[in-house]
């Protein structure tokens, strides 16, 4: 008896070693509200949205302790639609992350669908609205499809040190009869020191033109980023260069202004100057654009946007936001959000979101 019970308390002790040492995290965001947009060619529009500010999404985030200072990670990210209910990518199950790897004190090494370093440096360190609401940086920033996000991935991240960090990715095409076509390459160095925030960042994809593979073309980024906190008020700054054929696909391939022709830039920069601070106990964000468009069609844009951000708790936000774009010979850059591209050179929002 006593062997037993000394038995059950050795199995029940290392249980309960294993599951201090592994643990999967549910974690999600809901956003919804109102989206009012106009000067389309459609017309004045409002619609119930969802992930106006933050991608509505559902996630399951792991973890295992492997010893040595070594741990199995792995990220499983869905996005929806919390105005309908459907899974916002049709045919696509975690549309937004889907990754396995290993982190280390030499850094983390993870595989499958990821962000992109030059994303994550406009995300985290050179948009005041962090890539959402009206004034997001997406209006006249490249940050749509593989800019974003690539599958196929094999990312690198470098631990901190000395304030110096970095990414490098690599991203496979995939396509049958040529190793480089549809292959994205990218890498981003950042330094933090005190108040100060700074990443540059790049960004390489050798684009499918056509059926064959031979048809393709490589288009570049490279951006800098940088914010410092001032205290009363955090300044932002970003600075892109695009080049070459699909390095700054429009948010959306409709004529939203039913013009011709409307192209997507391939030789040409945008800036950003933006601004937060705190008003009573919310923070306002501010910040103004331009895109220089170097090709015949000189396609110019400029661009602001304000908005206000209002904690209910930790978790939960109210938000109001505005955004106007001023297009210059036939440009096509609509105002959009977080997860949607826009119909127009304006648009109001006014929601909800909530972390969990």
């Amino acid at each position: 008896m006593n062997k037993n019970i000394l038995a059950a308390a050795v199995l029940a002790t290392c249980a309960g070693a294993a599951s201090a040492q592994s643990g999967v995290t549910i974690y999600g965001i809901v956003d919804a509200g109102v989206v009012h947009e106009r000067g389309g060619f459609a017309g004045s529009t409002s619609k119930l949205s969802s992930g106006v500010g933050s991608y509505s999404r559902l996630g399951f985030r792991g973890t295992e302790d492997l010893g040595g200072g070594v741990s199995a990670i792995f990220n499983l990210e869905s996005g929806f639609r919390i105005d309908t209910g459907e899974i916002d990518s049709t045919g696509t199950l975690f549309n937004r992350q889907a990754y396995v790897g290993l982190k280390s004190p030499m850094g983390t090494l993870t595989i499958g669908r990821q962000f992109t370093p030059w994303h994550n440096a406009l995300l985290q360190v050179g948009d005041p609205f962090g890539t959402g609401f009206a004034g997001t940086s997406k209006n006249l920033f490249p940050d749509w499809g593989t800019n974003v996000r690539a599958s196929n991935t094999l990312m690198y991240t470098a631990p901190p040190t000395m304030g110096i960090t970095g990414e490098l990715m690599y991203s496979a095409g995939e396509q049958f009869g040529s190793a480089s076509a549809g292959r994205q390459t990218g890498a981003s160095v950042g330094y933090t020191v005190g108040a100060l925030n700074l990443r540059l960042a790049y960004n390489n994809r050798n684009s499918t033109l056509g059926v064959t593979p031979e048809l393709r073309g490589v288009g570049t980024n490279k951006l800098l980023a940088a914010n410092y906190d001032f205290g009363v008020v955090k300044a932002y700054v970003a600075y892109s260069v695009d080049k070459g054929n699909n390095s700054a696909p429009l948010g959306t391939a409709t004529n939203a202004f039913d013009r011709l022709p409307v192209t997507s830039s391939t030789d040409g920069n945008e800036v950003l100057l933006g601004v937060t601070a705190p008003i009573g106990t919310g923070t306002l964000m501010a910040s103004v654009m331009r895109k220089n468009d170097k090709t015949v069609f000189n396609q110019d844009a400029r661009a602001w946007g304000v908005g206000y951000l209002y904690p209910l708790s930790k978790r939960t936000s109210l938000y109001t936001a505005y955004g106007s774009i001023d297009n210059k010979n036939g440009a096509g850059y609509t105002v959009a959000n977080n997860t949607e591209a826009g119909t127009g050179d304006r648009a109001f929002n006014l929601g909800v979101r909530h972390a969990f």
